[in-house]
């Protein structure tokens, strides 16, 4: 576990002093992450006969969207530290955020996309899910680097234990504390789901069909590694009964359920016509 993968030291250069630079391990993998979802939603694109370059584009626009939800939210559910702590500002950009800030963030923002450019929304929707919960997978791996997301005291055998001082001073990581490895626990449950839903997008029977199908099976593993997470700044709701994650997993359980029969009556793919 390395929060730092390299780092150049401060110089003089004709009279002018250069500072120091460090690239965050999570940076890194935060920018591989992106440019593996841009590939996936490019090559889907191409696939299912839609303007590759115009949902690249669209893509680019909800990571950013997803970026400013996912801290906005992460501000949110633990603002009375932060007001308490101005300082601690600075775990906002080495944390990856709450996720369904991202998700909540993302929405409005492909939805104004598909509107000006008259995309078809659940088939955009369908393009996009595979790249995105990819680029979960190698984000998650980012935050295991940076120490945030920790998972509770644990003594299991692949119980993982952090001793870098740095990454405790950024976001507050405990250290020497053997800790469920959460971060690796997502990043292979967002794994298996992208294997999933590249399956279903192959053989989808409406449109919308593979983006229900990513969030359905997100909200119940994200319910569940909720269990395992022990960080702070997830936020709590109803006395401590369930974490802000887990009620919008639940809320995002309902929608999926509520929708899929209707999008599958509405979005139905009508089979070609068999030669006579």
């Amino acid at each position: 576990m390395h929060a730092k993968l390299l780092t150049l030291p401060g110089f003089a250069l004709f009279g002018w002093n250069v500072p120091s630079f460090t690239l965050h391990t999570y940076g890194a993998l935060l920018a591989i992450a992106f440019l593996a979802g841009l590939w996936i939603a490019h090559r889907e694109a191409k696939r299912t006969g839609m303007d590759a370059a115009r949902i690249t584009d669209m893509a680019v626009y909800v990571l950013i969207g997803g970026l400013i939800g996912a801290r906005l939210l992460l501000l949110l559910v633990d603002w009375r530290h932060f007001v308490a702590n101005p300082r601690e500002m600075v775990a906002l950009v080495q944390s990856g955020g709450v996720f369904y800030g991202g998700l909540l963030g993302a929405l409005p923002v492909a939805w104004w996309y598909v509107r000006r450019h008259k995309l078809d929304p659940w088939r955009s929707a369908d393009v996009l899910a595979p790249g995105v919960v990819l680029g979960q997978s190698i984000g998650r791996l980012g935050c295991f680097a940076a120490g945030c997301c920790w998972g509770r005291a644990t003594d299991v055998a692949w119980a993982v234990t952090f001793t870098d001082t740095y990454v405790q001073k950024q976001v507050g990581t405990p250290l020497d504390l053997p800790l469920h490895p959460s971060q690796i626990y997502e990043s292979l449950l967002c794994l298996g789901i992208f294997v999933v839903v590249m399956w279903i997008a192959r053989r989808k029977r409406f449109h919308g069909q593979v983006m229900l199908a990513y969030v359905a099976l997100y909200a119940a593993g994200r319910f569940v590694l909720e269990y395992f997470r022990g960080d702070a700044a997830r936020g709590t709701l109803f006395g401590g009964a369930l974490s802000t994650s887990q009620f919008i997993a639940i809320l995002m359980a309902v929608a999926t359920a509520l929708l899929y029969p209707y999008l599958a009556r509405k979005q139905r793919i009508e089979p070609p016509a068999k030669a006579a």
